[in-house]
């Protein structure tokens, strides 16, 4: 959504809109926002992605919780942005859904890890120090749950995990969220291995990863961002090899250049992908920073000629659930 957003060069104007033409903060950078001030830009970039071959789209609120919101003033329009961002990408969906009735399409609700970590003081002199606590993540990410669900989202995506903690405060919510409307609907979790060392940010390896979140009633987990296809793939071979749940990719588009833009192509990131359908590690495959619909045709491409990674959940090794 950011690679694609940043192709419209976009102004400040754009982001304010009429309904934020008088807030007394800059607005530029804040994409969510532009589900309510530029949402023909958000329903054009899904219906791209739709176009390409994608069964799934993500919704506009990687940031749409009140906690990231509050750099910009905007707590009090956590529950619309997301409702609204939903019903984007719902509208997107069906329009395609009522095209091909036999190549259903799919609104994942997108719930990014916020700026702020549970696990880790901001301070260097101060390690004890935290600048959120668990409850208040859990009541920032229902909120955005809530307005997810009510704009039709079909599963809750909480993606790019740099803290489990984090992580652990949005499933909380979800499934208190789930106990309250009693209505459920999936969940998929999607963590980020930050570098060579093959831990997450708050220190995690795969495997402690996999075992922290595998007490939520998960459709899939996996792992997105940060890393190239390639630099992932050990990573997601170790998780496959271990998890009972459905494994998701989507990977950047290579590693960042000195200008901090992705380089790869979609041929040379199809290749490496095609490693993942070669040895069957995944079942849902996708693109993170820097890929275009140009990859996502590609991978769809690739994706017809093999068999998804088949999963059991009673002899995953090293998890019990």
């Amino acid at each position: 959504m950011g690679t694609m957003i940043q192709r419209y060069k976009l102004e400040e104007n754009d982001f304010r809109g009429e309904q934020f033409k008088d807030h007394p903060d800059d607005l530029q950078g804040n994409n969510d926002l532009l589900s309510l001030t530029r949402p023909d830009i958000i329903q054009s970039i899904h219906e791209e992605y739709l176009e390409a071959g994608a069964d799934i789209v993500e919704t506009n609120t990687f940031s749409g919780t009140s906690i990231a919101q509050a750099d910009y003033d905007l707590e009090h329009i956590v529950y619309e942005l997301n409702r609204k961002s939903a019903e984007i990408a719902k509208k997107a969906t069906n329009k395609f859904n009522q095209q091909n009735p036999a190549k259903p399409r799919f609104v994942a609700g997108s719930m990014g890890p916020t700026n702020k970590t549970a696990s880790i003081s901001p301070e260097v002199t101060d390690p004890g120090y935290r600048a959120v606590t668990f409850d208040e993540l859990a009541e920032a990410y229902k909120e955005q749950a809530r307005g997810l669900m009510d704009g039709g989202a079909d599963v809750l995506l909480v993606e790019t995990i740099f803290d489990t903690l984090n992580a652990k405060a949005a499933l909380f919510a979800i499934q208190n969220l789930f106990e309250e409307r009693r209505e459920e609907i999936p969940i998929m979790v999607s963590g980020t291995i930050t570098d060579a060392s093959g831990r997450t940010l708050s220190g995690q390896t795969v495997e402690a990863f996999l075992i922290s979140v595998s007490h939520a009633p998960i459709l899939s987990v996996g792992f997105n961002c940060a890393l190239g296809a390639k630099q992932l793939k050990p990573y997601l071979q170790n998780l496959s090899d271990r998890s009972p749940f459905f494994i998701s990719a989507y990977p950047n588009a290579g590693l960042p250049n000195e200008f901090g833009e992705y380089d790869e192509g979609p041929d040379e990131m199809g290749n490496q992908v095609e490693e993942y359908l070669e040895d069957k590690l995944v079942n849902i495959l996708g693109g993170c920073c820097g890929t275009t619909p140009a990859h996502i045709t590609k991978m769809a491409q690739l994706a017809r000629s093999y068999e998804p990674r088949s999963i059991n959940r009673k002899g995953a090794k090293g998890v019990l659930i």
